[in-house]
C-alpha cells in the first residue's frame, strides 16, 4: 500500500463539483478497491465523496475570486477597485455637486432725493442661503451677495401711480450656488485613539464643509496627514487691489486635520496619530529618543532604533478625545443635482446682514426680506452619476499616468475628469491639439447631461472651474481653452426579416428594448458611430432570421441639436461607420422615438 500511495496521481485542474467528485471515486476505486466498495448514490460513501467534492467547489470558487480581486484589471467589486485606486494616489468621488449661477433680486426703498435706491437698506445675503426649484432640490449659496455693490444692475420696480414717481427701486445681483442639502452628523468620542476613524454612513455625501469638537477646536480636510499646512483665501480689505484679487492666500499650520476615504455606500474620515498632551512637542525628534535598550539583559551591548518614535507627537497630526464631534457635510442625490433654466424660484432659508441695522427702520428692512426673488437663466447641470466599474478602472488607471500632473493629452482628459466633486463634473470629455495655433494650444472639448440622462452643453461656471483646476497642473507653456462639443442627434431606420411562428410586435419591442440598453451608453467626443454594431445587435434578438437594412440619418427640429451635419459625407466607403470629428459626439436621444423598423 506504500508502494501505491508514492504513486499517485493528483490532478490539479479538477476545481469544479463534478469534476472533483469523479476523481475523488477513480481515487477510491484505483488505491482502496479493498477498503471502499460502495459507489452507490444512495450509499454513505456517495455522502462523504459529495461533501468533499462540495467543500473543494467553495474553496476553489474564493480562491479564483479572490485572485481576481487582487488585480485591477479583473476585480469586480467596487470597493476593492476603489483600494486598487488608492495603492496608486487615486481620489475617489462618486458623487459629484453640481454648481451655477442664479439672479436675485430685491426691493429697495428710495434715498432721501429719490435719485436712487437707498443703499443703507441694501444688505448682504449670507453665505449657506438656500433655494429651491419646482421639484424640491436645493442649492446652497457659496458666498455672501452684497447687494450695495456698485457693478449690480438696478431698475425702477414701482411708482406712484399719480404722480409716477419710483416708491421701489429693484436691485439685481448675481450669485453662485451649488447643488445639495446641508447635513450635520454628531460623534461621541471617549478615549484618545491613533488614527481615530469615524464613518458617516451617507451614501450622498460630496463634501465636508467643517469638523468641530464640543470645545468649538476646528479640524481640517487634508490630502495627507503628514500635509501640516493649508491655505486660506482671506477677503482683501484693500480697495485698490481687490478687484483684480478680491482674495488673499494665507498659509496656515494645523495640528488638527483629518483625511476623507470616500467608498461606495459611505465615507471615512481619518484623524492624526499624536493626541493634545503631545501637541507642543518640538517639531523634531530628540536624538536620543531615537534609540532603547535591548531588553532581556542587564547590562547594554547595543542600541536599536525604534522608527514609531519619529511619528510621535502632532507630527501626523492631533486626534480628538472624550468630546463631540460634529460634523457638517453637504449631500447630494441624482435627482436633486439639476435644475432647468428658471426652475430656481424658491426661497427656502436665508439670513440677511445690514450694516448700522440700529439706525434702520424696521418696517422697510422686513419689506426688503419679504421682496427677495430668485430665478436661474441658464441651466445648473453636471454629471453627478456614479461611475461603473469600467469607467472606475479607466479612471485609475488614467490617474496612474498622469500623476496629479499634465504633460500628454490622456493626462488632460484623466485630471478633467478625476476633478474633486465639489467642483463639478462632466460627462464626457477629449483634448486636441490646436493645430491652427503655433504654440502647444490645448483645445478641451467637454459635454453634460441633465436629469434624463440626456446629452447637455456645459455651463460656463463649470468651465472655468475645470481651466482654474488645470491651471496649477498643467505644463508652462501650454494654453488651454475648455470648449463645447457638438451633440449630433442621429436616428435609425431599419428592416428585418422574422421567423413565422412568433408574433411581430413583441419581436420588436425585443429590438426596441436592446436598442434602448445600447444608446443609453453614451459615445465619447471623436467616438465613430458603428452601423455594424447595430446590424449584429438586431441579429441577435431571439425571432429575427436576418437584418436586412439599417439607415442612420440625422435628426433635427424641436428638442434636437441645431448643429449642421452630413451623415453622408462623414460615412466610410464600406457604409459601416460614420466617422465624427474630433468635437462632435453622437447621441439618439430618444430611441422610442427616433428608432423605427419594419418586420417581414
Amino acid at each position: 500500500m506504500a508502494n501505491k500511495r508514492e504513486n499517485i496521481n493528483v490532478n490539479y485542474l479538477s476545481r469544479d463539483f463534478a469534476s472533483i467528485k469523479n476523481d475523488l471515486i477513480q481515487h477510491a476505486k484505483r488505491y482502496y478497491p479493498d477498503t471502499f466498495k460502495d459507489f452507490s448514490d444512495a450509499g454513505f460513501g456517495a455522502l462523504m465523496v459529495d461533501a468533499v467534492s462540495y467543500i473543494g467547489d467553495i474553496l476553489s470558487f474564493y480562491l479564483d475570486y479572490q485572485a481576481n480581486e487582487s488585480f485591477l484589471s479583473t476585480a469586480l467589486e467596487y470597493n476593492n477597485i476603489i483600494k486598487h485606486g488608492e495603492a496608486v494616489g487615486f481620489r475617489y468621488d462618486n458623487v459629484r455637486t453640481t454648481y451655477g449661477q442664479v439672479e436675485l433680486y430685491i426691493k429697495c426703498p428710495p434715498n432721501s432725493v429719490n435719485t436712487g435706491p437707498d443703499l443703507s437698506y441694501a444688505p448682504k445675503l449670507r453665505q449657506g442661503s438656500t433655494f429651491t426649484n419646482n421639484a424640491g432640490s436645493s442649492f446652497s449659496l457659496l458666498e455672501s451677495v452684497d447687494f450695495s455693490d456698485p457693478a449690480n444692475e438696478i431698475v425702477v420696480a414701482t411708482t406712484n401711480a399719480s404722480t409716477g414717481i419710483p416708491t421701489n427701486y429693484a436691485i439685481k445681483a448675481m450669485g453662485q450656488v451649488a447643488s445639495g442639502e446641508l447635513r450635520e452628523a454628531k460623534y461621541d468620542i471617549g478615549d484618545f485613539i491613533r488614527f481615530q476613524r469615524i464613518t458617516i454612513n451617507d451614501p450622498n455625501v460630496t463634501e465636508i464643509i467643517s469638523v468641530i469638537d464640543s470645545a468649538g477646536r476646528e479640524y481640517f480636510e487634508v490630502d495627507h496627514l503628514s500635509q501640516n499646512t493649508i491655505y486660506v483665501p482671506i477677503q482683501n480689505p484693500d480697495t485698490t487691489t481687490n478687484t483684480q484679487a478680491p482674495t488673499i492666500v494665507k498659509p496656515f499650520i494645523v495640528p488638527r486635520r483629518f483625511t476623507r476615504r470616500r467608498f461606495q455606500f459611505d465615507t471615512e474620515i481619518t484623524f492624526g496619530y499624536g493626541s493634545d498632551s503631545q501637541l507642543n512637542s518640538p517639531s523634531l525628534a530628540e536624538a536620543r529618543d531615537l534609540v532603547l535598550d535591548l531588553h532581556s539583559k542587564n547590562h547594554v551591548v547595543d542600541v536599536a532604533m525604534d522608527p514609531t518614535i519619529l511619528i510621535k507627537g502632532d507630527k501626523f497630526g492631533v486626534g480628538p478625545s472624550n468630546t463631540t464631534i460634529t460634523i457638517s457635510y453637504r449631500a447630494n442625490t441624482q435627482s436633486n443635482s439639476n435644475a432647468a433654466a428658471r426652475s430656481i424660484n424658491r426661497v427656502s432659508s436665508v439670513g440677511f446682514e445690514f450694516a448700522n441695522r440700529n439706525n434702520l427702520s424696521n418696517s422697510k428692512m422686513n419689506d426688503v426680506r419679504a421682496s427677495l426673488e430668485v430665478t436661474n437663466e441658464s441651466p445648473i447641470q453636471g454629471d453627478v452619476r456614479p461611475p461603473t466599474v469600467v469607467e472606475l478602472r479607466e479612471l485609475i488607471s488614467g490617474a496612474h499616468a498622469a500623476q496629479n500632473r499634465a504633460v500628454t493629452k490622456e493626462d488632460y482628459k484623466t485630471l478633467v475628469l478625476s476633478m474633486p466633486s465639489k467642483f463639478g463634473g462632466v460627462k464626457r470629455c477629449a483634448v486636441v491639439q490646436d493645430i491652427d495655433s503655433n504654440l502647444r494650444n490645448i483645445n478641451i472639448y467637454v459635454i453634460n447631461q441633465d436629469n434624463a440622462a440626456k446629452l447637455v452643453t456645459t455651463n460656463t461656471i463649470l468651465k472655468e472651474n475645470i481651466k482654474t483646476w488645470l491651471n496649477s497642473k498643467r505644463m508652462i507653456n501650454d494654453s488651454i481653452d475648455i470648449l463645447d462639443a457638438k451633440i449630433v442627434n442621429l436616428g435609425v431606420t431599419f428592416s428585418a426579416i422574422a421567423t413565422n411562428n412568433e408574433n411581430k410586435t413583441r419581436i420588436f419591442s425585443r429590438i426596441q428594448t436592446r436598442m434602448n440598453e445600447y444608446f443609453s451608453e453614451k459615445l465619447d467626443i471623436g467616438e465613430a458611430f458603428s452601423i455594424t454594431e447595430l446590424y449584429s445587435l438586431i441579429n441577435a434578438t431571439p425571432g429575427v432570421v436576418d437584418a436586412t437594412f439599417v439607415n442612420v440619418f440625422q435628426k433635427t427640429g424641436a428638442g434636437y441639436s441645431t448643429v449642421k451635419f452630413s451623415v453622408k459625407d462623414n460615412m466610410t466607403p464600406d457604409g459601416r461607420m460614420i466617422i465624427a470629428p474630433k468635437n462632435v459626439v453622437f447621441e439618439v436621444k430618444y430611441p422610442q422615438a427616433d428608432v423605427k423598423g419594419t418586420l417581414t
